[in-house]
């Protein structure tokens, strides 16, 4: 099974608010948007953002450029019903972020909560990182989050990298200076608990 066609099972199988990263408010994630001095007129992308309600509360903070990105069609179709006229607020991109075409310094804040950790493999990180250096604009911010150190080593059946803070910012190399950390505990839909590290960090380049 491909990656595409694992996403596509998770979505078309269960309800959105079943999954075990769904969140009623994604406040942790709002805060750090926030934190990086983020605006409305501020280009925020949300990468590998499934169904997430992220979207949802940065248009009703007013934001104008959001871009949505997700490797599941059937995801991104929730987003939009959910949405409802609003999803034409938002770019909506269907790709995988380890080859998807994505403009030049176009964003001001890349979000990404659980999507880096699945990357095992060395070669797909780095595709990752060198799709932020690309399309995140100079004095940008990179906004990741991850399973800590002591948070599954797996979800949805795939394996996951774990990472404490700093470790996560040196998969992002010189670049990016970290600039703060924060920690999550998760309460999945089925009432276990995840750990979570969010790392805000600014392209320095």
């Amino acid at each position: 099974m491909t990656d595409r066609q694992h996403w596509e099972s998770v979505y078309a199988s269960k309800a959105v608010d079943a999954v075990s990263w769904f969140q009623n408010h994604p406040g942790q994630s709002l805060e750090l948007i926030e934190r990086a001095g983020a605006t409305p007129e501020s280009s925020v992308i949300d990468v590998g953002a499934g169904a997430s309600s992220l979207v949802d509360a940065l248009l009703g903070e007013g934001y104008r450029h959001l871009s949505v990105l997700d490797l599941s069609a059937t995801a991104l179709a929730h987003a939009k019903a959910r949405l409802g006229e609003r999803a034409g607020e938002v770019d909506w991109i269907e790709g995988d972020i380890r080859d998807v075409a994505l403009p030049a310094a176009a964003y001001d804040v890349w979000h990404d909560r659980a999507v880096f950790h699945f990357l095992t493999a060395a070669e797909d990180r780095r595709a990752y990182v060198a799709q932020v250096l690309r399309a995140l604009r100079p004095g940008g911010h990179l906004i990741v989050a991850t399973f800590g150190p002591d948070g599954p080593t797996q979800c949805s059946g795939l394996p996951v990298v774990r990472y404490a803070p700093e470790a996560l910012r040196a998969e992002f190399g010189a670049p990016f200076e970290l600039l703060e950390h924060a920690s999550e505990v998760h309460v999945t839909p089925a009432g276990k608990t995840q750990h979570f590290i969010y790392c805000l960090c600014r392209k320095t380049l």
